[in-house]
């Protein structure tokens, strides 16, 4: 029964990222229909516009999927390593790695189809709603609109597939376990030891630059054909997937450098170099704050710069876009909720990995304790390791959402009728604003259940628990 509710508290934010996914997707595909329908019915020229509708919710759909894979492959990844030693007992019993393997992708599987199920249900509710306060309000003409389309079953399917696949690769370790981790200590590897992974970390530094070069390949091709937003679409994925897989090398060192800022005192010396002894941990920690930051800059400096673009060639062309304005700000208006999607899922994934985090870390907290570290103390190091987190995070997240919005919106609007060309990025400074202090509250909230837990237990417990 404890093994039952372990493990359903540690697949439970799984099970909500792919349903937020699921819904996202859902949501999206339904409300661009309903835009479509707003356009067409105000009698505005709105083949170009429904085009673009359609451009864009295919796109945030592909990079929900994306994003909804990496946290979900970055939890299983903290899960397996907190699983390290059980894993290897049963290696030793007899199990094969193949095995343990299969076993976590079929948990994947069952998250994947959970998750996938509840989202889609609210996938098809929340439209409803959005379009029913939008009618009430003013903003959205009344109508009778189609909410359902069978499109919307393809999120639910590649929500359920890409949550399976990503088990199996958050599962990769699995592989590298002995049954002799069994009778030791089966630890993080050092930043010495990630450093080494040359192979790896060229990969990752082609994936980052290769990807920057087809980002700039289709702002180019948005110029003159929308198609160019797809050339950066695969950009956009390549760059960020290089950030991910490298994460382990980049991260450690910038939070040692923000650790700094915490002052000198023990707790804070000790949180600030945990970051660089376990960069693997400290990687899978920050990179789901980083994915939430980048998804909710991306979509806002998207949106921004998408109006920005339309607003400067209708001072050109004003006949060209003559109605345009309540489209302009209906379209603004439903992006701007649907961003509260990536809000969650950057939420989610920051509680459950540093939850899961100090989890894992029962005797090193306790080795603490039985040092002569106190309670306070303890909690204290939880807090500035979650605020040396949020920041690195926030700094890195704001620089890759700002580069690819801008690029998402010139690649696909770029070349439209009275187009100003390349512009440069427009960045909403109030989210800024409410990112950082967004970050800083959600700091203080995701130690809050983590450190309790820390300072619950015993000295003398916390070092013969296995």
């Amino acid at each position: 029964m404890n093994r039952t509710r372990h493990t359903l508290r540690e697949h439970a934010p799984s099970i909500l990222v792919a349903g937020l996914s699921t819904a996202f997707g859902v949501s999206l595909i339904s409300i661009t229909g309903v835009l479509a329908e707003v356009i067409g019915n105000s009698g505005l020229n709105s083949a170009t516009l429904t085009f673009i509708l359609s451009f864009i919710a295919a796109v945030f759909i592909v990079i929900a999927l994306y994003v909804g894979a990496l946290v979900t492959a970055n939890t299983f990844a903290t899960i397996i390593a907190g699983r390290v030693r059980t894993i290897a007992l049963l290696r030793l019993i007899g199990a094969s790695a193949a095995m343990q393997r299969r076993a976590v992708t079929r948990e994947g599987f069952t998250v994947g189809v959970a998750g996938a199920f509840v989202g889609g249900i609210v996938g098809v509710l929340f439209p409803i709603l959005v379009v029913s306060v939008g009618v009430q309000s003013g903003a959205i003409p009344p109508g009778t609109y189609s909410y359902l389309s069978a499109q919307m079953l393809l999120p639910v399917v590649a929500v359920a597939l890409t949550t399976t696949a990503a088990s199996w690769a958050g599962s990769r370790r699995v592989l590298s376990v002995s049954p002799m981790d069994a009778l030791g200590a089966a630890g993080e590897s050092s930043l010495g030891e990630q450093s080494e992974r040359r192979t790896r970390n060229r990969v990752a530094l082609t994936l980052f630059l290769f990807g920057d070069v087809i980002l700039v390949l289709g702002m180019l091709v948005g110029l003159v054909n929308p198609l160019g937003v797809l050339i950066g679409l695969i950009g956009g994925i390549l760059s960020f997937s290089g950030v991910v897989l490298g994460a382990a090398v980049v991260m450690p060192r910038a939070l040692r450098v923000i650790g700094r800022v915490f002052g000198t005192s023990a707790t804070a010396r000790l949180a600030r170099e945990n970051a660089v002894r376990y960069p693997e941990r400290s990687a899978r920690t920050t990179i789901g704050l980083v994915i939430g930051v980048t998804l909710i800059t991306t979509f806002a400096v998207t949106v921004a710069s998408y109006q920005s673009i339309i607003e400067a060639a209708q001072e050109v062309h004003p006949e060209a876009y003559e109605g345009v304005d309540p489209v302009l700000a209906i379209t603004v208006a439903v992006f701007s909720v649907l961003m509260g999607f990536s809000a969650l899922i950057a939420a989610v994934g920051m509680v459950n990995n540093l939850s899961l985090t100090v989890l894992h870390r029962t005797r090193e907290l306790g080795l603490l304790r039985a040092l002569g570290f106190t309670a306070r103390q303890i909690r204290r190091m939880i807090l500035i390791e979650s605020a040396q987190l949020s920041a690195a995070a926030v700094v890195v997240g704001l620089v890759l959402g700002t580069l690819y919005g801008w690029a998402g919106a010139q690649s696909l609007i770029g070349g439209i009728q009275g187009s100003p060309g390349i512009v440069l990025p427009t960045v909403p400074l109030a989210l800024v604003a409410t990112i950082v202090v967004a970050a800083a509250a959600l700091t203080a909230v995701a130690s809050l259940a983590p450190s309790r837990r820390a300072t619950r237990i015993t000295p003398v417990a916390a070092l013969a628990a296995e």
